[in-house]
């Protein structure tokens, strides 16, 4: 719906009444409003104003603050191309331009949508898709590694899977019977972007085919994105059996060979697929051997063995949202231990933990908040413990917005009901009896899973007016973010709930003393959260023996970007940077290690001849970098880290609030510089500008978003100035700047005319067997006529 004439007036009276009507509602009503008319018209925001005690100003002010919030009619479908760090060094930008090519967008003349209104295309700061990069969301369909020249590929399959969709009936439902066997797929946010869900949808079919009833398991995040999709073979009395990077047209072998047919029709159409994969695959082994791999492989076993699953325990075994599974694997035995038992009730308290217990475990344990700063979390519950007011608040702050992070987003898809867990606890401690789960509107299926979760234990009696009848009350609910990178700081994340816009506040009063609603609430991320129900199951001193003396534990990190097996890992703290990239990652896939950027777009990178040091809050802190949510993502060589600096700066210069100067002006200033160098504009003196305003911006800015934007600035120029000043020559050694680099077709070319078929724009004639030239003036250097020769005949200059 895309114009307000045949608005529903009585549609947006429904949404008022089912969200609220409050001052504090509305982001939420907004949200309400552009999911059902895919952005904001004038006539529902005016009936919204009549009808609740939102006003117009505060509308303008929400409305214009938070990126996901659109203002003027969109396409049937909106393709969002990730722009995170992990998806920016491998080619985002120029897979947006190739998209703006296919559908002839003018994006220069301010357009976003194509003539059709079929489409419109925008930039994301991050999918949490950073192992398939560069990721492309089309509506709620992902896809991953997506190639420049083959984005018309792309938007045909969608347009396919679009008209299966609505079209497709085939009755899908069996009995599970366990007796047979088991088929486990992983179907998280990665999963899907590397083809998990056209797997399932091919396993679904070859079952059906061969009338198996065999059960399907949709399990939590398998940890190993780089080879995925993957299926697990669960029969009776066997080793399990894994298969990596399946293809949907070998599924139907694969399931055959462990589940064969009764029916002898069926057995016949086997019986044909196995003779023809044995004749036309190179092995003779059919489709078993091909994607079948052996967990102790040496490259699989380098990359689970330095792991220490805590956090993400139980790793790609259990079902996300089936707590029967939860509570087998231990579930809800920590949450037990700390709940209080009613005077009178039949039975004693036993060992249970007060919440001084509590707090004293967690105390004991070392453990610090994984979000950020890693501030110690026991000290924090027991500020919100002591301080006066009624009631309390607990907040989850799931709004992961570090491009190149997706910790937070694996753990709230996975695992819903462990920090569900531990939030409970952590309320018990701290007295808090409402709580939210604030998490980024761009995880949709965090968002679904952490609500069926929540719904699952309000019937079960875990969350409520009187959790286990013990007494004690927890009531949760979600809150989804808007698309504002500075609401993962906790003042500006209660800002926003609020129904105000998000920005950080001036501290003290800390949000342990006057938080949401001015009274004490306690704010944690996720995976802090996830770890509290292992602490309390195994004691403080196992998690204390982990990791270093400052820093204890285990780290979830993404680890993404120029990286042989990128995944979601879960390591000691104190492993190096060097172990994690070679012995954990594989190294590069091509050339050499050059960096590695820690802790999202304001934490710094770390050069290759750094890669001893240790992987903990002090160590990095000391050498530039910070450990942050756990973003860890790879560069090599061919990277230029003059242009990814500035990648970083635009970032943090957008996300900035503007509510303090030193922010606001100092990080434009800073990317204004860079933009020349950039430019092949550089000048001498711009190097020591950067360097002093950075330090300005550091000293002198608000909140956590302006104190840490500076480090990739002050690190690159610390640990590769060589680069910066061959800028300010106007060269760029990584040949990456476009404005500084020529393409050039070597006389090795014998004119097979692939260069001149893969041009997006027609900057190289095609001349069968001559060698071919390229026009530098119509040339966007998209890179596509190097990647695509097979002589090696372009070069880069």
């Amino acid at each position: 719906m895309n114009n307000t004439e045949t608005l529903d007036i009585t549609e947006i009276d429904r949404i008022v009444e089912n969200v609220g009507r409050g001052a504090d509602t509305v982001i939420a009503v907004l949200q309400a409003i552009q999911a059902y008319y895919r952005y904001l018209p004038d006539e529902a925001l005016r009936r919204v104003c009549e009808t609740t005690d939102i006003t117009p100003a505060a509308i303008e002010s929400v409305a214009t603050f938070f990126s996901q919030f659109r203002c003027k009619p969109v396409g049937e479908h909106i393709i969002s191309v990730c722009d995170g760090t992990a998806c920016h060094v491998k080619r985002a930008p120029v897979v947006y331009d190739a998209i703006a090519r296919h559908l002839d967008i003018e994006i220069e003349q301010g357009e976003d949508t194509d003539t059709g209104d079929l489409f419109t295309l925008q930039t994301v700061a991050c999918l949490g898709c950073c192992t398939r990069a560069p990721a492309v969301r089309i509506d709620d369909v992902v896809y991953g590694h997506v190639r420049p020249n083959a984005v018309s590929q792309m938007l045909e399959d969608f347009l396919e899977h679009e008209a299966d969709r609505r079209t497709k009936g085939r009755e899908r439902k069996r009995e599970a019977n366990l007796a047979s066997g088991e088929i486990r797929i992983g179907l998280g946010s990665c999963c899907v972007a590397g083809g998990s869900e056209k797997i399932r949808q091919a396993l679904e079919d070859a079952l059906l085919d061969v009338h198996s009833d065999v059960h399907v398991k949709h399990v939590s995040c398998v940890g190993m994105c780089h080879q995925t999709p993957m299926l697990e073979i669960l029969l009776p009395e066997q080793q399990p059996k894994l298969y990596a990077k399946v293809k949907p047209e070998d599924v139907y072998g694969i399931v055959t060979h462990h589940f064969p047919p009764g029916d002898p029709l069926a057995r016949v159409r086997t019986s044909v697929t196995r003779w023809l994969e044995r004749l036309y695959t190179d092995d003779g082994r059919g489709v078993v051997a091909r994607y079948s791999i052996d967990v102790h492989d040496k490259p699989v076993a380098a990359f689970l063995s330095s792991q220490r699953r805590l956090a993400t325990e139980y790793c790609g075994e259990i079902s996300p949202t089936d707590i029967k599974e939860y509570r087998r694997v231990g579930g809800f035995e920590a949450l037990r231990k700390c709940m209080p038992v009613r005077t009178g009730s039949v039975g004693s308290p036993g060992g249970r933990l007060s919440p001084e217990d509590i707090i004293d475990t967690i105390r004991r344990s070392g453990l610090r908040g994984r979000g950020g700063a890693g501030f110690p979390t026991a000290r924090k519950w027991e500020v919100v413990r002591q301080a006066p007011g009624d009631p309390k608040y607990i907040i989850c702050n799931g709004d992961e917005g570090d491009p190149g992070a997706f910790m937070d987003r694996m753990i709230l898809e996975s695992y819903p009901y462990r920090v569900i867990e531990g939030m409970l606890i952590a309320s018990l401690a701290v007295a808090a009896h409402e709580g939210v789960f604030y998490i980024r509107a761009e995880y949709p299926l965090a968002v679904r899973r952490v609500r069926a979760a929540i719904e699952v234990c309000e019937k079960q009696g875990l969350l409520g007016h009187d959790v286990l009848g013990s007494g004690h009350a927890l009531h949760l609910r979600v809150m989804e973010g808007a698309g504002a990178f500075v609401c993962g700081e906790e003042t500006a994340l209660i800002a926003s709930l609020e129904g105000r816009r998000g920005s950080p506040t001036y501290r003290p009063p800390y949000p342990a003393e006057e938080g949401l609603h001015g009274l004490p609430t306690l704010v944690n991320n996720a995976e802090t959260f996830a770890l509290v129900p292992w602490i309390i199951r195994h004691g403080a001193d196992a998690f204390a023996s982990l990791g270093t003396e400052s820093s204890r534990g285990t780290k979830v990190f993404s680890l993404a970007g120029k990286i042989n097996r990128g995944g979601l890992i879960e390591v000691p703290m104190g492993m190096t940077v060097r172990q994690i990239v070679e012995e954990v990652g594989g190294g590069v896939p091509d050339g050499s290690f050059k960096a590695v950027q820690v802790g999202g777009p304001s934490g710094g990178c770390i050069p290759a001849s750094l890669g001893e040091t240790p992987v903990d809050y002090e160590a990095l802190s000391e050498v530039g970098a910070m450990m942050g949510s756990g973003g860890f993502v790879v560069l090599d060589e061919s990277d230029c880290m003059v242009e990814m600096t500035r990648y970083f700066l635009s970032f943090t210069q957008l996300e900035s609030c503007g509510k303090c100067t030193p922010c606001r002006v100092g990080t434009r200033r800073m990317l204004e510089t860079l933009n020349r160098l950039c430019d092949g504009e550089g000048k001498p003196g711009d190097i020591e500008q950067l360097e002093h305003l950075a330090k300005i911006v550091k000293e002198q800015s608000l909140c956590g978003l302006g104190r840490t934007a500076p480090n990739p600035v002050l690190t690159t120029v610390r640990y590769f100035r060589d680069e910066f000043e061959a800028h300010v020559e106007g060269r760029c050694p990584a040949h990456k700047c476009k404005r500084m680099i020529t393409y050039v077709i070597t006389d090795q070319c014998i004119g097979c005319t692939k260069c001149a078929q893969e041009c997006p724009v027609g900057a190289i004639e095609m001349k069968p067997y001559e060698q071919h030239e390229i026009d530098s003036e119509l040339c966007v250097r998209c890179d596509n006529c190097r990647q695509i020769c097979t002589v090696d005949a372009v070069s880069v200059e």
